[in-house]
């Protein structure tokens, strides 16, 4: 049987390259989700932290505090109230970081299913065409034995 057209040929290097470039999306994704989750358990950290702290500042509060102490604690507690705030930043640009994975991951799945569908199609094309090659080499090769058989026994083939 003949060998595919070279436009199959080339569409299956560009169909694996199309491949490649889904998989490479996909991987974006799952290491933006990865680290959008260490983000968060760093935020649940800093909460849990936060929070902590509140409380044994008020255990500490009912027994009576100097001034300096009260100021130490309302610039540490500044402090932590500011890391929350920038771990809130960074989890948003994750999560701006992975929605912009996820259409990239989207426009790549399309552009490979849209090239596999044209490959189906060139391929049943092609098939299509073989099939009628392959038909006509057939029916010439049986014309031939037909003529041939007459030619040989020319009284065999009249009814």
């Amino acid at each position: 049987m003949k060998a595919p057209p070279q436009s199959l040929t080339s569409l299956t290097t560009v169909l694996e390259l199309a491949l490649r470039k889904r998989d490479e999306a996909l991987q974006a994704l799952g290491q933006a989700q990865q680290q959008h989750e260490q983000a968060v358990l760093q935020m649940e950290q800093l909460k849990g932290y936060t929070a902590e702290s509140q409380q044994r500042w008020r255990q500490r509060a009912t027994a009576g505090i100097s001034p300096t102490l009260l100021l130490t604690q309302q610039t540490f507690m500044a402090k932590l109230d500011h890391a929350v705030s920038f771990q809130d930043g960074v989890l948003n640009q994750m999560m701006q970081n992975i929605q912009r994975c996820q259409r990239s991951l989207q426009e790549a799945e399309r552009e490979l299913a849209s090239l596999q569908k044209v490959q189906e199609r060139r391929v049943q094309i092609w098939q299509k065409s073989r099939q009628q090659q392959d038909q006509r080499t057939n029916d010439e090769m049986a014309a031939n034995q037909h003529r041939q058989h007459a030619q040989t026994h020319p009284w065999r083939s009249q009814p």
